[in-house]
């Protein structure tokens, strides 16, 4: 699979690849399709490489043993950044890196699924960058975002919608929803918004006064 539109640099989000339960070729094909910057993490390197992706960047601290002649023989050129940070996951250097070259935007994929407890650092940790860059996570079932201000957007009725918060978050008023919040409180553990929906065809509007929320759109 490669990429093949030609567009002004740093004008799409780039495209970040973790090492993760992979996706399928549909929503690569889709994120791939306007030739997004793309950073992979560490050891997935060869999966993407067998998929025929164009890579930019190779990023992670390469703890294990990691052949670069034999990667850099299947794809040349190829940018490497070591990151050895081992307070960080290789996620957030990843984000991080793509915040210090200027990107305004990332899609991340491969990082659900598989171990669970990657899986669930990887969502919840988004919401530390939510001011710095637009950070959206995707896999076959599901659209994850951090809240950023007032969220707004039309949905077709029964849309799965769900709020995660991240520790507390206060204030929640929900507008659209089968089951909307009015100043409402959620708490990681004790109160969630899963499994809600679009009450009809129609905008959704979120909002909270403090905390970290998640959005989730979800399908089956």
């Amino acid at each position: 699979m490669s990429s093949h539109h030609v567009v002004r640099e740093k004008q799409e989000p780039a495209l970040l690849i973790a090492n993760g339960e992979g996706c399928s070729f549909e929503l690569l094909g889709q994120l791939l399709e306007w030739s997004p910057f793309v950073v992979v993490l560490d050891h997935a390197i060869h999966r993407v490489l067998d998929l025929g992706i164009k890579v930019d960047v190779l990023l992670g601290d390469f703890d294990r043993n990691v052949d670069f002649d034999e990667i850099l023989t299947r794809h040349y050129p190829l940018e490497i950044v070591h990151a050895p940070d081992q307070d960080k996951t290789d996620l957030e250097k990843g984000i991080e890196f793509l915040i210090e070259r200027g990107f305004p935007a990332v899609n991340i994929v491969w990082a659900t699924g598989r171990r669970a407890d990657h899986s669930l650092t990887n969502m919840t940790n988004i919401v530390r960058y939510k001011n710095q860059i637009k950070v959206v996570m995707l896999d076959d079932y599901s659209k994850i975002f951090p809240l950023v201000g007032t969220f707004e957007k039309w949905y077709a009725q029964g849309t799965p919608i769900s709020l995660v918060p991240v520790g507390t978050v206060e204030g929640i008023t929900t507008e659209g929803l089968k089951y909307n919040l009015q100043a409402g409180e959620l708490k990681l553990g004790h109160r969630s918004g899963n499994s809600n929906e679009a009450a009809i065809d129609g905008f959704v509007k979120i909002s909270a006064q403090s905390g970290d929320l998640l959005i989730m759109e979800c399908w089956d």
